[in-house]
C-alpha cells in the first residue's frame, strides 16, 4: 500500500510528483554556497543537468526523511535548472512522525517502497538518502529503480556500512544503548530506526551490484558523522570494535556515498 501526504501525478510516473522547478527543501538544508552545497550528488546532478539542453529533470527520493540536506537543489547554481522531485520514503511509525514534524515533507510519499509504481525510463535522478540500511530487500528496490532510470541517468546512494564499527554497534547494542547514542548524534530527530543492514550496505556490495547490473560508478566517497560532532564516549567505543576486529571493522567512517551513472551504451564498463 501506498500512502501520499499531498501532492500531484509529475513526469516521473510515481503519484505525487511535485511539479516542475519543484526543489528538496526541508529544515537545515544546505544554504548556497556552503560546502554541503557543492558536494558529490550536488555537483554530479547539476553536472548531469548542464547536458540535458534545457529540460526538466525529473528527481526521485527515497528516503526523504533521513536525506536532509544530501542533495541541494536550493542553491545559487540549481537555479538555472528546472527540477520535478518525487519524494517518497517508507510508511512507519518513525517516518510518519517525521513526516509530521517536517513541513518540507508535506509531499511525501509514504508505503512499501517495494509495491510504488515505476515507469522504465522515466527518471533522471533517483536519490537513496540512508535509506538502505533501514529497509529489508535492497537488491528488489534498487533493481526497480535502475530500471526507472533513463540511459545516461544517476542513481545517488548515501547510506550507513555495514563494514564499519559504526554498522556493528548500530545492529548489536541493545535497544536502549541504540535509542541513547542515535539521541546522541541526531538530537530532536524522530528515531532510531530500524538497523537492517542488509549485504548490500557495503563498499563491496554496492560495486556487485554495479557491476551485476552493468553499471558504472562515477563518484564515491566514505564520511563519518563524528567529522562534524565531537563524541568522545562514541568515538571510543568505535575505536574498541575497531581494535578487537583488527581492523575489519572500521572507525575511520561510518557512511558511503556513491554516484552511479546507467550506461548509455549497455556495452560500457565499469571503471
Amino acid at each position: 500500500m501506498v500512502r501520499s501526504t499531498g501532492g500531484s501525478t509529475g513526469g516521473s510516473g510515481v503519484p505525487g510528483a511535485r511539479a516542475p522547478n519543484a526543489s528538496l527543501r526541508r529544515p537545515g538544508a544546505a544554504r548556497a554556497g556552503s560546502r554541503t552545497s557543492t558536494g558529490l550528488f550536488t555537483r554530479s546532478v547539476l553536472d548531469y543537468a548542464a547536458h540535458q539542453s534545457g529540460q526538466v529533470i525529473s528527481v526521485l527520493q527515497l528516503g526523504c526523511v533521513t536525506a536532509g540536506s544530501d542533495l541541494d537543489l536550493t542553491g545559487q547554481d540549481a537555479r538555472r535548472y528546472r527540477f520535478a522531485v518525487t519524494m517518497l520514503d517508507d510508511d512507519n511509525a518513525v517516518t510518519r512522525s517525521a513526516v509530521a514534524r517536517q513541513p518540507g515533507l508535506s509531499q511525501a510519499i509514504l508505503g512499501d517502497l517495494r509495491a510504488v509504481p515505476l515507469t522504465p525510463r522515466s527518471v533522471d535522478v533517483v536519490h537513496c538518502g540512508r535509506l538502505l540500511d533501514r529497509i529489508s530487500h535492497t537488491e528488489i528496490l534498487l533493481s526497480r529503480l535502475v530500471d526507472a532510470l533513463r540511459p545516461g541517468g544517476l542513481l545517488l546512494v548515501r547510506t550507513a556500512d555495514r563494514q564499519t564499527a559504526a554498522g556493528f554497534l548500530d545492529r548489536t547494542l541493545p535497544r536502549p544503548l541504540r535509542a541513547l547514542t542515535w539521541r546522541r548524534l541526531r538530537p530532536g530527530e524522530p528515531g532510531p530506526y530500524p538497523a537492517v543492514y542488509e549485504p548490500l550496505t557495503s563498499a563491496r556490495g554496492l560495486q556487485a551490484f554495479a557491476t551485476r547490473h552493468g553499471l558504472v560508478v562515477a563518484g564515491r566517497e566514505a564520511t563519518s558523522e563524528l567529522a562534524v560532532q565531537r563524541r568522545p564516549v562514541i568515538a571510543a567505543s568505535r575505536a574498541v570494535v575497531s581494535a578487537v576486529s583488527r581492523g575489519r571493522l572500521t572507525a575511520g567512517h561510518d557512511t558511503l556515498g556513491y554516484v552511479i551513472r546507467k550506461p548509455e551504451d549497455r556495452f560500457a564498463r565499469i571503471l
